[in-house]
């Protein structure tokens, strides 16, 4: 039957004769099913070069197909289930979802819907049944994705407080590249939303013609106007996700141009923008991602506190936030503990006192109270930037909707000495880690050990590729990708002990084994002519600290196509609620030296059993 099938499909291509690589690749796209250039121009050429011609006629293109696509592996699998090896009656399918797929409820409608689904045959499908080429089909789906399916869509309780979720957060958004000569783009923000980033920065500068503008500031990177970043920001915010944006203002401007942003806010977020505070006036508890979706907040200074109902409204008022100690910018986000100074100091000192001939050159000299416009005061509702002095002090004087910066150095220390202290802090109140000032190539940080710690907005440089964005990125593929992830209950609750690296009573261990099969279709090696590489798999676990291990297997010789392994793995995850597991696959080209591949990371409690 299927010989039957194939051929009236393809029958029509060959009417007039023999076909090309052009036409054949065509030809398979039409039989819905993933191919690769590079491995079909390989098996073509294999066939053509016999007889020294550039076409092939019917039956090569036969033998092409079932090259790349009648993988033995699946072959084998079926053969283990189909009685006449022919085909899969609807029972031999049940059997098969019940033992190699775990399936437990309804299996008798999930294989008729499998089988309506994805066998190609008509008169096959009537009969409810599934021949190989069916069954293919349906293992190479998405179906049959390692990531489980029910977590591609929102399916967690989205009506806690905001700070009981690890939220998708950049760094310098605008930043495309490096730190210090690189271009500012808009694209930085567009492509951030539509990874279903949720927390982005903007740094605040004075420009001309009373228009503020975005770049990082006492350096070389290019300049973009503010404007125009919240333009892009109303049109892409909620393309990827329903949920709130928070706003991270690094703010460095006059208070004559703050007035500016706060008109451009209101102007083109409209009713986006959160104003005002919704339900109660008095706020005790953050509000939840469900009650502020499509909502974007203004993350930054504020002058007294949220109860305080500002009465001044003239335009001209200027009114000083409370002493912001050391602090030089009227931002809490102005990341000067962890920078790199880019001017030597001397130089700095003397330009702020050409502008005040009296201050005393001392370092220690108390700096002027930065100034913040109540215009743009007003716009920060429950993401209030607060300086950190001390876990000790936050608990005793922040109030929930009070927000903390932390540098990646001083989180590491705090991680390190006084990680119960920290997961206390982080039960009650947002905080954001952002990379240090030295990392002028915008490498990054691994999130992974803040993520420990309940740490809500772990800031990476979206642009730079990496096993950390790799990280990043899979954590955030959870919970439908909408940027958003319920933490652990041990890192919700105030009264909570966790700590990282002695997980004692918050363990629950789980048993891990995977069956590495093979692979299919590999990116061929660059020191490859033709299509080979000779790939391994590195199969890492990233967690607490007691988690993290790495396991690879064998290296599978001259072979990028369809390399098989089948090698069994087990692993032991102390915590897997904070677990992600990493694929990496790599062509091993010489004994000491590797190249990258490809990689897939998701979460431990995402995998899918099967």
């Amino acid at each position: 039957i299927s010989h039957t099938w194939f051929l009236s499909l393809i029958q029509n291509e060959f009417r007039t004769g023999k076909i090309d690589l052009d036409s054949t690749m065509k030809l398979l796209e039409t039989l819905q099913i993933p191919f690769d250039f590079v491995h079909v121009k390989h098996v073509f050429k294999k066939t053509v070069d016999k007889r020294k011609a550039h076409v092939i006629n019917i039956e090569d293109f036969r033998a092409i197909y079932r090259t790349i696509v009648h993988r033995p592996e699946f072959n084998e699998l079926f053969r283990a289930y189909s009685q006449n090896s022919k085909i899969l009656a609807d029972i031999e399918l049940i059997e098969f979802l019940r033992r190699e797929q775990y399936e437990t409820e309804s299996c008798e409608t999930t294989a008729l819907e499998i089988i309506l689904k994805y066998e190609p045959i008509e008169e096959v499908r009537k009969r409810r049944q599934m021949s190989f080429e069916g069954f293919i089909r349906y293992l190479i789906s998405e179906d049959c994705s390692i990531f489980k399916n029910d977590h591609k869509t929102v399916y967690q309780d989205m009506n806690h407080s905001l700070c009981d979720y690890f939220i998708s957060s950049s760094h310098n958004t605008y930043l495309i590249s490096d730190q210090l000569i690189g271009p500012s783009d808009l694209w930085g923000y567009s492509s951030a939303l539509l990874k279903g980033c949720r927390c982005l920065e903007i740094d605040c500068w004075d420009g001309s013609n009373n228009e503020p503008i975005v770049y990082h500031g006492h350096t070389l990177t290019s300049k973009i106007l503010f404007r125009s970043v919240i333009q892009v920001i109303d049109k892409y915010a909620f393309t990827a996700s329903d949920y709130p944006v928070v706003l991270s203002l690094e703010n460095h401007c006059s208070l004559k141009q703050q007035e500016v942003m706060a008109r451009h806010l209101e102007n083109i977020l409209g009713d986006k923008l959160l104003s005002s505070t919704i339900g109660e006036t008095v706020v005790t508890q953050l509000p939840s991602p469900e009650a502020l979706k499509f909502k974007i907040l203004i993350k930054n200074k504020k002058i007294g506190t949220l109860e305080e109902e500002t009465l001044e409204t003239d335009l001209d008022t200027q009114a000083e936030t409370e002493d912001v100690s050391e602090s030089e910018s009227s931002s809490d986000e102005d990341e000067t503990d962890e920078q790199a100074p880019l001017y030597p100091k001397s130089s700095s000192s003397k330009r702020k006192n050409e502008r005040r001939p009296s201050a005393p050159p001392s370092k220690k000299a108390k700096k002027k109270k930065p100034k913040i416009a109540v215009a743009l005061s007003n716009l920060v509702i429950y993401t209030k930037s607060q300086k950190f002095v001390s876990f000790e002090h936050s608990l005793a004087n922040q109030k929930c909707y009070e927000n903390n910066s932390i540098g990646e150095v001083s989180a590491r220390r705090f991680v390190k000495r006084s990680a119960n202290e920290f997961v206390s802090h982080t039960s009650r109140f947002i905080t954001r880690i952002y990379p240090k000032g030295t990392r002028a190539t915008s490498s990054n940080y691994n999130p992974q050990e803040f993520w420990n710690v309940g740490c809500q907005m772990v800031a990476l440089n979206f642009q730079t590729p990496g096993v950390q964005m790799e990280l990043q990125n899979g954590k955030f593929l959870d919970n439908g990708g909408c940027g958003y992830i319920l933490k652990p209950e041990f890192l919700r609750n105030h009264d909570s002990t966790f700590s990282p690296h002695n997980v004692g009573r918050y363990s629950v261990p789980m048993s891990l084994s995977i069956r590495l099969i093979s692979g299919h279709q590999l990116p061929p090696s660059n020191l490859s002519k033709s299509n080979k590489a000779d790939p391994l798999v590195h199969i890492e676990i990233y967690g607490v600290p007691e988690d993290q291990t790495k396991k690879k297997s064998s290296v599978a010789r001259s072979n990028a196509l369809s390399p098989r392994w089948d090698e069994t793995f087990s692993f032991t995850i102390q915590v897997p609620e904070l677990a992600l597991i990493r694929f990496c696959v790599e062509d091993e080209i010489s004994l000491v030296a590797n190249e990258f591949l490809g990689q897939y990371t998701l979460p431990v409690l995402s995998l899918n059993k099967g």
